[in-house]
């Protein structure tokens, strides 16, 4: 595994080193390439300024902000420069805080933290026992790629799991959603809705998690390879019923599915071989 950042995990006199990886699998992506329909070329990428048609090269480009329709402020890599943060290679914690206050809503990218070397490894290890007993997580800051993230830090298994999070104000407001309407819940529907969330609970390691898409897309390219045809699955008719019977029936489907296999006993075994002696 190759970290994409080195530096250390700052609180207040404390300062750990550590190297960050990335959590998320890259090559587990399917990707595809655009082709020429006519001849199957590779299709490149061409920069074209809208107003001259002009083919620019990468040094003819610069960046700008439009404050008004057709007014650009125009930014270049100095301005970014001047602006850079000090602190690039300091992951600083601010606080430690509640696990339950930070809302799911804000986690953004995961990243493994390790411990850059063997003397880092001891107080690596402290930290992460340290937010396990006490049940917190730490907020912080770092800058990666010349932006500053607002980041967690929390105890995964034998070591530290680090998440950039959203800011609050990139979120919408749920409540400009359409259509929540305050609506008046059925007592006995709620009742049967909670039963049938209690038939269907099972344990999250027991689910399994895999992408359906990922496989059936592998399964279409290795099918256009041999030549073969490739047929749409037909969509499943969903039959319009009403909320009660559909709960009902869905409880004695979760039932059925969760009922064990019926263990067999030495008495049928005995039954069993008695009828093959009669036989």
């Amino acid at each position: 595994m190759r970290a994409i950042w080195k530096g250390f995990i700052r609180f207040s006199l404390v300062n750990i080193p550590v190297k960050l990886y990335s959590a998320i699998e890259s090559g587990s992506t399917v990707s595809f390439k655009q082709l020429h329909k006519e001849d199957n070329g590779a299709v490149g990428y061409s920069k074209v300024c809208k107003s001259c048609e002009t083919k620019l090269s990468s040094d003819e480009i610069v960046k700008g902000y439009e404050y008004e329709p057709g007014h650009f402020a125009i930014i270049d890599k100095e301005d970014f420069e001047n602006i850079r943060l000090k602190s690039t290679k300091v992951i600083d914690i601010e606080a430690f805080v509640d696990a339950d206050e930070v809302h799911h809503t804000l986690f953004d990218a995961p990243y493994y933290a390790g411990p850059d070397g063997e003397v880092a490894a001891k107080a690596y290890q402290l930290l992460g026992e340290t937010l396990r007993r006490s049940n917190k997580l730490a907020v912080g800051r770092v800058v990666l790629r010349d932006r500053e993230h607002v980041v967690m830090i929390a105890p995964h298994g034998p070591g530290i799991l680090m998440y950039k999070l959203r800011y609050p104000n990139e979120l919408r407001d749920i409540n400009s959603v359409p259509q929540l309407a305050d609506t008046e819940i059925d007592e006995s529907q709620m009742q049967l809705a909670e039963t049938l969330v209690k038939t269907m609970e099972k344990p999250f390691e027991q689910l399994e998690l895999k992408d359906r898409y990922k496989e059936a897309l592998i399964e279409m390219i290795h099918a256009k390879i041999e030549g073969k045809e490739v047929v749409a699955a037909a969509d499943e008719q969903q039959p319009v019923v009403d909320i009660m019977t559909a709960l009902k029936e869905s409880i004695d489907m979760a039932k059925a599915e969760k009922k064990p296999m019926k263990k067999s006993t030495g008495k049928e075994k005995t039954q069993k071989a008695k009828q093959k002696k009669v036989s």
